[in-house]
Formats: C-alpha cells, sequence, structure tokens
C-alpha cells in the first residue's frame, strides 16, 4: 500500500515494464505521403505522363504538373492535419494516480510501471492488469470488455482488468500486467486512434472509383487500337489515347476528399474539439437527433448547495451531511457541494457504506453508535418510506422549480450490500442550484432551425430536468417522463422516445437502450456526455461527443472531444461535418461527369476509328478551368445541409445525363471536319475544346446555384480565364502552337456556338427534371 520507491520505478522503466505502448493518434509521416503518392490513379496517370515524354511533345505532359500539385496539397494538407491532432491529443492524454515513496502523485498513464500501487475513483478508467489491495465500496463496470451491463463488487484480491471503469466507490489495486501484456490494451489505444474506417461517402467513391478503373481496361484498348489504324504509328497514336485515359481519371475527387476531411480536422481543432475517429465528421453530418445531459450541457455542471429542508427535528444533520461530504471514499459534485457547505465532523467514522451509483440514484453510510443514513432521490428512497404520499408534493413542487433536490433519511436496518435499507426515516431534503449555460438558448434554437431533434436525458428528477430544459429553450418539452416507468420493450421504447422530449431518473443501461431505440427508428444519433453514467450511450451513439472536463472514460470512448467543454461549439461541430459532406458531393458531380464525357467519347471515337479530338492539353486546359479550379473553392465553402444516404444515386443522376450531352456535343463539334471537307482536324479539334470548355462552365453555374456574389464571381474568373486562354490562343502564336488551336472560320464558329447551345438546353433541361439539386444553403462568406 505504500507503493514502490524511485529506485524500485527506474529499475522497472530500465527492464521495459511500463505501461508505454506507442499510441497512434495520427497517421505517420511516411503514411501521409505514401497514401497521397502510391495511390491507383497517381500509378496510373504517371505512367501515361511518362509515355508522353517518351513518344509524344512536352506540352501534353501538363497533367504531370496537376499531379504534382494535387499531391503536394494533399500532403501539405494531412500533415497540418496530423499536427493539430497529435497537439489536442496531448492536451487529452489521461492520467493516473499512483501510489509511490507512501505519496499519491499523478502521472501520465504511459508511466505507470509494473507493480505500481494505482488509486482508483468514480469515473476513473482502469489503465492496467491488477489485483485490487483495498476497496471501499468500489464497483467496476466491465461491460466494454465482456459485454455484461452490471457493475462487479470488487475486494481485495479480485482481479482488475485494463479498459473497464470505475462507477462507485474508491480504492487502490497493484499492476500485475502493463503496457501490450494487460487484458484489452487495444481497447484504450483505439479509443483515440486517427482512424479512416468504412463509412457511406467513402464506400460510394471507391465504388465509382473501381468502375471507372475497370472500364479503363477495354476503352483504352479500343482507343489504342483505333489510334494505331488512324496513324499507322505507335508515337502519333499515344496522344490521343493518352487524352482519352486522363479525361477518363477523376485525378482530383479522391485529393479533395482527403484536402476536405484534413481541413475539417484543422478547423476542428482551433475550436478545440479533438477528432478520434476521422468518419466521425461524416456522421456530424448526418446527424438529426441530439441526445443531451443536463448537467454540465444544459447548465455549467457546478453543484452550489442552496439550502435544507428539516423534515424531522434537526438534530445532528450538519454532521451527518459533513460526514457525507468529507468521505474520501465517494466522489461527486454533489458531495463536493455539501462537504464545501457543512464541515467534517470530528470523531465520526465510517464503519460501512455503499457508494453512490447512477444506477443505484443513492448512497448510504454507517456511523457506529450514531446510526446508518441513506442519501439519494427521493423518488427512490420514498419507495422504503411509510407516509410518502405525504411527502410526494412537496417533492414535485421543489423539483418543478428547477432545483435539483436529494433526501437524506435514517435507517433502522444495517446496510446490506447494495439493497435499500428498508423503513426508512426522512430526515431532510437538501437544495441544489445549477447555473445554466448563457450560450444554451441559442445552441439549442440552431438546432432547431437545422431541423435537429433534441432529447434531454438525465439522472435527476423529472419535472427538474423539464424545468431546466424549458429554461433553456427546449422546444415541446411536454410532460416530462420518469424512466422507471417506461417500458422494456424495444419497439413501445422507441415510440415513446420518439414522442417526448424530457426524461429523467435514467440509468445508465437505459441511457443505451434509449438511443438504441431512436437508431431503431431510423434516426443518426449524437450523444452527449461528460460523467460515467454515459459511457454505454456514448458507445452506442452514432457520435459520441464527450466534454474535456468529464471522466477519463468518457473521453476514452467518445469520438470527439470538447476540450473546452463549451455547449456552444457544438453548433460549429455539426455545420463543419454538413459542410465537408454536402460539399464533397457537389464536386463529385464535377469530376464525374467529366468521367463520363471522357469515356464515352473514347469509345464512340474507338468505334469510330477517327482520331481523338483531344489532345491532352486540351483536357488539361478544360478540366483547371470547369473543374479543378473551382472544385477547391466550392469544396471549401459553407454548406449547411444534413446528409442523407444515397449519395452514389445522387451524383449519376446528374452526371449520367450531364455527361453523355457533353460527349455527343463535343463528338458532334469534331465531326465537322469529317462532314466539311474544308474544315480541318485543327479546326474541328478547336470547336470540340470550345464546346466542352462552354458545357463544363455551364455544369459549374449549375452546381454553384443559388448563386451567392462568391459563386458568381467564381464562375465568372473561370469565364475569363476561358477568353483569355482562346485570346492568347488567337493573338500569340507561341501559345498557339502550345495549346494547338486555330481559330475557326466564322461558319464553323456558329455551328461550334449552335451545337454548344443545344447541349446546354438539353443540361437544364436534365437538371429540371431528373429531381437533383445541388445540395446546401450555402451563405453569402467565401471559404
Amino acid at each position: 500500500m505504500t507503493g514502490l520507491t524511485r529506485a524500485e520505478v527506474e529499475e522497472r522503466v530500465e527492464r521495459g515494464q511500463t505501461n508505454a505502448v506507442k499510441e497512434v493518434t495520427s497517421r505517420s509521416y511516411w503514411h501521409i505521403i505514401r497514401a497521397n503518392v502510391f495511390t491507383r490513379f497517381n500509378a496510373i496517370l504517371g505512367t501515361l505522363f511518362v509515355v508522353i515524354l517518351l513518344f509524344g511533345q512536352l506540352w501534353d505532359g501538363f497533367f504531370g504538373i496537376v499531379i504534382l500539385v494535387n499531391t503536394l496539397i494533399g500532403i501539405i494538407q494531412e500533415v497540418r492535419a496530423k499536427r493539430t491532432l497529435d497537439r489536442l491529443s496531448l492536451i487529452s492524454a489521461p492520467r493516473t494516480r499512483v501510489v509511490r515513496d507512501c505519496q499519491v502523485i499523478e502521472i501520465p498513464m504511459d508511466e505507470v510501471v509494473l507493480d505500481d500501487v494505482i488509486e482508483l475513483s468514480t469515473g476513473d478508467q482502469v489503465v492496467a492488469d491488477g489485483l485490487v489491495l483495498d476497496s471501499q465500496g468500489l464497483e467496476v463496470d466491465e461491460s466494454l470488455l465482456t459485454g455484461e451491463s452490471e457493475p462487479v463488487d470488487k475486494a481485495p484480491g479480485d482481479e482488475m482488468m485494463s479498459g473497464s471503469f470505475v462507477v462507485a466507490g474508491s480504492g487502490r489495486f497493484r499492476a500485475t500486467n502493463v503496457g501490450v501484456d494487460s487484458y484489452a490494451r487495444k481497447l484504450a489505444s483505439q479509443a483515440r486512434r486517427f482512424q479512416v474506417v468504412s463509412s457511406e461517402l467513402m464506400d460510394g467513391i471507391n465504388r465509382i472509383l473501381r468502375v471507372i478503373t475497370w472500364i479503363m481496361i477495354p476503352a483504352g484498348t479500343l482507343l489504342f487500337i483505333s489510334q494505331l489504324r488512324v496513324f499507322d504509328s505507335f508515337g502519333r497514336a499515344v496522344p490521343g489515347t493518352v487524352a482519352g485515359l486522363v479525361g477518363m481519371v477523376p485525378e482530383g475527387l479522391v485529393l479533395l476528399t482527403s484536402v476536405a476531411f484534413a481541413v475539417s480536422v484543422v478547423r476542428l481543432g482551433r475550436r478545440n474539439v479533438l477528432v478520434q475517429e476521422l468518419p466521425a465528421v461524416e456522421g456530424l453530418a448526418r446527424v438529426d437527433v441530439v441526445c443531451l445531459d443536463k448537467t454540465g450541457t444544459l447548465t455549467e455542471g457546478n453543484l452550489v448547495f442552496n439550502r435544507l429542508e428539516v423534515l424531522d427535528s434537526e438534530g445532528e444533520l450538519p454532521e451527518v451531511l459533513g460526514a457525507f461530504g468529507a468521505d474520501s471514499a465517494s466522489h461527486s459534485t454533489t458531495l463536493d457541494a455539501i462537504a464545501a457547505a457543512f464541515p467534517s465532523p470530528e470523531g465520526w467514522s465510517i464503519t460501512s457504506r455503499v457508494p453512490f451509483s447512477s444506477i443505484r440514484k443513492w448512497s448510504a453510510e454507517t456511523f457506529g453508535d450514531k446510526g446508518t443514513w441513506v442519501l439519494g432521490a427521493p423518488e427512490v428512497l420514498l419507495e422504503n418510506v411509510s407516509d410518502a404520499e405525504s411527502l410526494r408534493p412537496r417533492v414535485g413542487e421543489l423539483a418543478g422549480s428547477g432545483m435539483r433536490v436529494l433526501m437524506l433519511a435514517s435507517a433502522k436496518e444495517e446496510i446490506d450490500a447494495g439493497t435499500l435499507p428498508g423503513d426508512l426515516k426522512p430526515a431532510a431534503l437538501l437544495l441544489f442550484e445549477e447555473q445554466m449555460r448563457s450560450d444554451a438558448g441559442e445552441t439549442l434554437q440552431y438546432f432547431t432551425d437545422q431541423g435537429i431533434t433534441i432529447k434531454v436525458i438525465s439522472g435527476d428528477n423529472p419535472d427538474t430536468v423539464a424545468t431546466v430544459a424549458n429554461r433553456a429553450g427546449v422546444l415541446d418539452v411536454g410532460d416530462p417522463v420518469d424512466a422507471r416507468s417506461l417500458p422494456g420493450e424495444s419497439g413501445e421504447l422507441a415510440r415513446i422516445m420518439d414522442e417526448q422530449t424530457v426524461f429523467g431518473r435514467v440509468t445508465p443501461d437505459q441511457k443505451e437502450a434509449m438511443v438504441g431505440a431512436l437508431q431503431s427508428k431510423g434516426h443518426v444519433v449524437a450523444m452527449t456526455g461528460d460523467g460515467v453514467n454515459d459511457v454505454l450511450a456514448l458507445k452506442k451513439a452514432d457520435i459520441g461527443i464527450a466534454m474535456g472536463s468529464g471522466s477519463p472514460a468518457t473521453r476514452a470512448i467518445a469520438q470527439l472531444v470538447l476540450l473546452d467543454g463549451r455547449f456552444a461549439t457544438l453548433p460549429g461541430v455539426v455545420a463543419e461535418g454538413r459542410r465537408v459532406i454536402g460539399n464533397i458531393e457537389l464536386v463529385a458531380n464535377l469530376f464525374i461527369t467529366k468521367t463520363v464525357y471522357a469515356t464515352l467519347l473514347s469509345i464512340i471515337i474507338g468505334l469510330a476509328g477517327w482520331a481523338f479530338i483531344f489532345l491532352p492539353r486540351h483536357l488539361t486546359l478544360i478540366g483547371a478551368l470547369t473543374i479543378g479550379t473551382p472544385a477547391f473553392f466550392l469544396a471549401l465553402a459553407p454548406n449547411k445541409a444534413r446528409y442523407r444516404p444515397g449519395f452514389v444515386k445522387r451524383v449519376l443522376r446528374f452526371t449520367l445525363p450531364a455527361g453523355i450531352v457533353a460527349a455527343l456535343a463535343a463528338f458532334a463539334a469534331g465531326a465537322l471536319s469529317r462532314v466539311y471537307s474544308w474544315v480541318s482536324l485543327s479546326e474541328s479539334r478547336t470547336a470540340a475544346v470550345l464546346v466542352i470548355a462552354m458545357i463544363g462552365l455551364w455544369v459549374l453555374g449549375v452546381l454553384a446555384r443559388p448563386f451567392t456574389f462568391w459563386k458568381a464571381l467564381l464562375v465568372m474568373a473561370m469565364v475569363a480565364g476561358l477568353l483569355l486562354a482562346i485570346l492568347l490562343a488567337i493573338f500569340v502564336p507561341y501559345v498557339r502552337d502550345i495549346l494547338a488551336l486555330d481559330l475557326p472560320s466564322w461558319s464553323v464558329l456558329a455551328q461550334t456556338m449552335g451545337i454548344a447551345a443545344v447541349a446546354i438546353v438539353l443540361i437544364e433541361i436534365a437538371w429540371r427534371f431528373t429531381g437533383w439539386r445541388p445540395r446546401g444553403d450555402q451563405s453569402e462568406s467565401a471559404p
């Protein structure tokens, strides 16, 4: 019990018997570089770039510069995200209390060594395996390891498992297995790991990319064979083939997805939000129900003792309460408030105790010949009071005022484990005040405006919770529900959860069941919490959000941690998720439209046996003006739309008709040299470039709707860029040679405009009748 000496600790550190395990809070620098450089499409485009350098003209290798720039941007943004994650993870790193040289000190979890004596209290996470040395009503929840939801009483000699957490009491244990040798050590590390796991968005993009890859093989083969037949030369067949293949690759889509996620991590980091799992950003965009705890979310979380209502003779009540507050085996904000109001009495010693737990809703202590006393929720204690009905109205009245109410009662029976003593005699009602968060009303109004439903779930009296929720600005509070009356059947529970807003006297198991019931109705649920009673619900929720001031167990299990504990941060967190996902879907339409028309053109021209109507440099120019540059701005713009399932279906609904129209229009322009003998291949290529550029800009305009100032400016800038390129090609011979464009005759130019106009009308029809609309209510502010 005296702990290790300094020399013994140093000896174990030298032998490597520490709790240090390499935590992966973000991807390594090498992993970031590898993920951005060695990609499927970088390999394809890199190979094509080498082929162009060997057999084509240097100007057709411009797309190689695009590859390099895209890769560098991706690496830089992910490195920024890594540094943000590492910094915030260090701030949020768990610490534990150990006994060394007869003194209790706090150290980082990784510095625990074999045989350390570790001290535990309510809310602490068990960081190593060990044997219990001392137990003061110590109860541990091992549900994350074993699936058993009932807390386990721990007595001296019992085993402790890392990954469990303390729900009641206090104690000490000796570490017998540390680091990689400890049971379920992976749970503790994985809860803090930077993960790129499966999500609908990434699955959808990867599914599209796999299809494109398989289509490229036969389409590219067909196109290459046709170019060989046309030019009868490998070197001259290369540019057209490369142009078709380069056009099929949505090279910037994966980049922008990575950049958008990385930027969101950095932005959230500036708000003191630690993203412990990357897909949490996507999940935020889908959230339509937020479950809030009253204490620490709607209120500041600091209780202040208000007054004592004596129900029997006052007698020794101040001493009893002082003894409860002085009990080092129990710790809570309530007992802290009691300890601040009532000094510890002399000569009072605890002979037996049952520490408070959120499941029981009460605690009890026996002080020798001074008797047994019980402190807890009035509704629970009144079940064992003979004249309970006479007290219920007063309890309800006080709870309805918004104060937290506890009852102190004396018991004739001795404490029997976790069983509430019978025939209780109420002695007093204790009233506590909670300060409302000043930003609660504004935050709740944001959720309401965004169509997000609020559920207030608390362990307090239902009337107290309803009053606080009403003051905070929760709409449709209705009749508060006492969770003790909730059905166990999941279907009925789901119905009640859908209909009601405020729930009181909720146990940890019920919180978890409530989240599951909402999910069974198709809701995407975010859960906020700061106490150990929230751990199971945080694990169950689609998005678990822990307060930075909360218990170590909640911070370890949540996907997001609000390090400053500010409730007002949540709207920005939700908005960031919606911005990322809505904008990725938006820019995906730009890239996939290009892929569709390039693929169709390759197939049609391959079957027709024509020379490909574009050179690689043409598609690089068009892609830069109509896709790449505007996509970066659109991907970082504000977007308030809530993400819904069906990403791939919605993208294809617009891009397939738009891509088909663009391909046919470009083919028609390229066919001018076939229809009219006096039109050269260079002129028809120029006509095709103009047509596809105008269509690309129109598609950009469609996706940018509804127009705001900055979006209109963006589209006009791209139009100006196209006009500048055309003017340079006309009047500057050097640029004309680089772009390989010739000014068409007025007749060809008129037909070019006509083809583009028809295509634009068809795209407008497709836009109006396919039901596709740009996602999001984007504000006037620029990205």
